[in-house]
């Protein structure tokens, strides 16, 4: 990973897809003193009222823009949508990768269906040279805002991550406390499937040992599905 992945230094959040997910985390950004850049699929003009709300640390690009200045870049947008994320102007950066699979919505995906993959496996080989992290896929968005609680919190909230970059998971990981969140770590990519929809790790309000067993009954709830 290149020096501009981490986020010591107040770096910019780039953000691809300025939905539920994208504009509750540009408000953790933003509170953490973070600069971010908001995009949409419909332009930055779309973006006004969000980046106002936001205040001075925010402001509306298009996705090249948010891919290219973006230190770390987020990815939330509808997964049949990723041939639109930009590849170039994100070679050596981490990207935190959001999206689920839902067929009613994104059509089927046989790779998917079949379970030769999993969704972020999809979205680092349409980037092959970032260092893609999965992370906020299995929570309410509403509650990134609310259940984050200081370090060393009895009972503080859990969400799991998977990425093949150690070093960029250690970044999600630092990023994810901020935010005020434990880490439990599943594994790599490919192992991203333990907390998709239809798992005991989706949307569950875990601590750091429960999310960590729900990770491990995944195998149990496979077998069911």
């Amino acid at each position: 990973m290149s020096e501009n992945t981490t986020h010591t230094t107040r770096s910019t959040i780039g953000f691809i897809g300025s939905g539920n997910i994208g504009s509750q985390l540009a408000r953790l950004s933003v509170a953490r003193d973070y600069r971010v850049i908001m995009s949409n699929s419909r332009g930055p003009e779309t973006l006004q009222d969000l980046v106002e709300e936001l205040g001075d640390k925010a402001r509306a690009g298009t996705t090249e823009d948010a891919a290219t200045n973006g230190d770390i870049v987020v990815v939330t947008i509808p997964l049949k949508n990723i041939d639109s994320v930009p590849v170039q102007p994100l070679a050596g950066k981490l990207v935190i990768d959001t999206c689920n699979y839902y067929p009613q919505r994104d059509g089927q995906i046989p790779e998917l269906d079949d379970e030769s993959t999993t969704t972020s496996e999809l979205v680092q080989k349409h980037l092959p040279g970032s260092s893609v992290v999965k992370v906020f896929n299995n929570i309410q968005f509403s509650q990134l805002t609310t259940d984050g609680t200081p370090a060393g919190t009895p009972g503080r909230r859990a969400l799991p991550i998977a990425g093949d970059d150690s070093d960029a998971k250690q970044a999600v990981v630092e990023l994810l406390d901020e935010f005020g969140f434990d880490a439990v770590d599943a594994g790599p990519l490919a192992e991203g499937w333990r907390f998709q929809r239809d798992t005991a790790a989706y949307g569950a309000v875990l601590d750091a040992e429960g999310m960590r067993e729900a990770l491990a009954a995944a195998e149990r709830y496979a077998e069911m599905s």
